[in-house]
């Protein structure tokens, strides 16, 4: 749209000062602009036709006031009635011309935008998707979030709103300086003489935007907090149990009142700008009325010269107000898309190796034995897995470095079933986190059917390996959706089989809508028996070979534990297994026991040779039994 539509182009300059100040004195990243240029290569053709449109739409809007130069001077004075009649039809023509003109950017401007969008949403979540657990342990979920989203559409404006106001206002004060020139110097000097009275104050205007526009993110983001807090499921019976309805009111009523403060002196500080502009706009215009009505009456100029000087005035201070911001509006643009590219710079630290091999070859031949050899482990620092900004709380610059698993060796014979136990912090969860691939080892190696899990594509590890872990996690979904997220093309006779199997299929046929009916957020509908049931029958359905369970029963009651174990003996019938256990009457059955203290292996054996040789183990046994024992004494 030209800008004689667009009035003083104040809707451009309002955004523009809507944005951070600061980041007008970031020094962008080397090679930021290049690969800034590189995602647009693919729209590069819309984006020639998007800068021919602008170019077009401006020159249209400088004809205008030309035409009516012409219709008064040479139209109206002279009496010439066809001239008259055949100017005004220009002129009406000119404005359909914008009108599509206008039609034509807002949908090229959109393929691009939108089209940048899904390019950059697809990348930077793709990306993330290959990072390592660590990363996700570190890491603020609203924060990524905003980078997803809001990072995302900041950096699409850098090639639809911010080119689309940056050359359309170039070209507009281009263009117009050029014919008020043509038609009277005097006058344009006089018009840019006072220029500064409209950017002065708006830069002055522009700061204190800004700071309004500072404290209302910080507030938002406050009471977004705040809800998302309380209006999940978990939070919101935690209020429920342990606060003060009053209470809750009040400390949601301060950052929403703040808020509205801030509101109304934003509408009163943007009533100012507008008011000003629009006033200093008409004194302007008043001056040049007057000073060119001087000269028309002394016959220096035309009365349609001074005519179209007026409205080229009310098509130039906007453009012009709105440059005096460019950089900030610029700069906005590019740090979003730097923000982008910073998560997508982010290396992950487990991948598959440049020869790796296919898992599942090596089971065919060898069978599905575990070996850890000579283990040793610690967690990556903060600087090793994701940026600073993206975690809740800034990482010390140097964290201690020290062992969870130290030289740890044992192995868990193809078909058996090993338990790994010991007191909180031993490592036992860590273990099976470098079983699966979560993490790789410091140094050593963790071997499946003798392949290091380095050396393996992640795929086929993933198809090796199944778990079961205490907090099973469902989708705010259908338990059909649940299910097949282990195997998508699974039939709904093969999820009958598997909650069958799973001893759950009793109670999902009984609810409304059967295996549609949605398990509500984390599948807090069901009790946790019910949630880990569900879990082992998605682990039944994907059938792996080798199944890690990582203390599946600790949170459950005696008569929910029965049902899962019941569960888990099915599971695992056949299959290499690997029992991270707290209540240790769940591993009486193993057919070996590994009690690690401290990172280390501190003792192995069967249950009863453990408990005869009266370490450890002994310990922890007669510590969560003696209680029962000694009442039934």
């Amino acid at each position: 749209m030209n800008n004689s539509s667009r009035g003083m182009g104040q809707g451009s300059t309002m955004r523009a000062f809507m944005q951070d100040r600061a980041v007008a004195r970031h020094r962008l990243g080397r090679g930021t602009v290049r690969r800034i240029l590189a995602f647009a290569r693919p729209y590069r053709g819309q984006l020639a036709i998007f800068a021919i449109l602008l170019v077009l739409d401006a020159a249209a809007g400088t004809a205008v006031p030309l035409l009516f130069r012409y219709l008064i001077d040479d139209g109206i004075a002279a009496g010439d009635s066809g001239l008259v009649v055949a100017l005004a039809a220009g002129a009406a023509g000119l404005a359909l011309v914008s009108a599509g003109l206008a039609v034509a950017e807002r949908w090229v401007s959109a393929r691009i935008g939108e089209g940048l969008i899904v390019d950059l949403r697809t990348a930077v979540f793709g990306h993330v998707q290959r990072m390592p657990l660590a990363f996700f342990a570190r890491t603020r979920t609203g924060a990524l979030v905003q980078r997803l989203n809001g990072d995302v559409l900041g950096a699409q404006q850098a090639f639809t709103s911010t080119l689309q106001t940056v050359v359309s206002n170039a070209l507009t004060v281009v263009f117009t300086l050029a014919a008020m020139f043509a038609m009277s110097w005097q006058l344009t000097l006089l018009a840019l003489l006072v220029t500064p009275l409209f950017v002065l104050p708006a830069r002055w205007f522009g700061r204190r935007l800004a700071d309004y526009t500072h404290r209302t993110y910080e507030l938002s983001a406050d009471v977004g907090q705040l809800m998302n807090e309380r209006f999940n499921v978990a939070g919101a019976h935690l209020a429920k149990v342990f606060g003060d309805p009053a209470r809750e009111a009040a400390e949601y009523a301060r950052p929403v009142e703040a808020l509205r403060e801030i509101g109304v002196r934003r509408a009163l500080l943007g009533t100012w700008f507008r008011v000003g502009l629009t006033t200093m706009a008409s004194l302007a215009i008043a001056v040049v009325y007057g000073l060119g009505g001087l000269q028309a009456i002394a016959g220096t100029l035309t009365v349609g010269v001074v005519v179209a000087m007026a409205a080229y005035l009310n098509r130039l201070y906007g453009p012009l107000t709105a440059m005096a911001n460019v950089q900030v509006d610029i700069m906005t643009a590019l740090v979003s898309f730097e923000r982008v590219l910073e998560v997508l710079d982010l290396e992950p630290t487990v991948t598959d190796a440049d020869d790796a091999t296919d898992l599942r070859d090596a089971v065919a031949r060898h069978g599905v034995s575990i070996t850890l050899d000579r283990v040793t482990f610690r967690y990556p620092k903060a600087d090793e897995v994701g940026l600073a900004s993206l975690e809740a709380v800034a990482a010390p610059a140097q964290e201690p470095a020290s062992d969870t698993l130290r030289d740890l060796t044992f192995t868990v014979p193809a078909g058996a079933m090993v338990a790994l136990v010991g007191r909180s912090g031993a490592g036992k969860s860590t273990t099976g986190h470098l079983v699966t691939r979560m993490y790789d080892p410091t140094s050593g190696s963790v071997a499946i059917a003798g392949q290091d899990l380095r050396g393996v594509t992640l795929a086929s590890l993933r198809a090796t390996v199944g778990v079961v872990s205490q907090e099973a996690h469902l989708f705010h979904d259908t338990v059909a959706a649940n299910l097949r997220y282990a195997r998508p093309d699974a039939t709904d006779a093969d999820l009958e089989q598997a909650m069958r199997r799973a001893r759950i299929w009793n109670l999902v046929s009984r609810l409304p809508q059967g295996i549609e009916t949605v398990v509500g957020d984390r599948g807090y509908r069901l009790s946790g028996g019910e949630r880990q049931r569900l879990a082992i029958a998605r682990l039944l359905l994907k059938a792996p070979d080798v199944v890690i369970l990582d203390e599946a029963t600790a949170h459950l009651d005696s008569a929910s534990e029965a049902a899962v174990q019941a569960a888990l003996d099915e599971a695992l019938a056949g299959r290499t297994s690997l029992v991270i256990a707290h209540r240790l009457s769940t591993v009486r059955g193993a057919n070996l026991v590994v009690v690690l203290d401290d990172g280390r292996v501190a003792e192995q054996g069967t249950h009863a040779e453990l408990l005869a040789a009266g370490g450890l183990y002994a310990d922890l046994y007669r510590t969560q039994f003696a209680p029962a024992t000694d009442g039934a004494a």
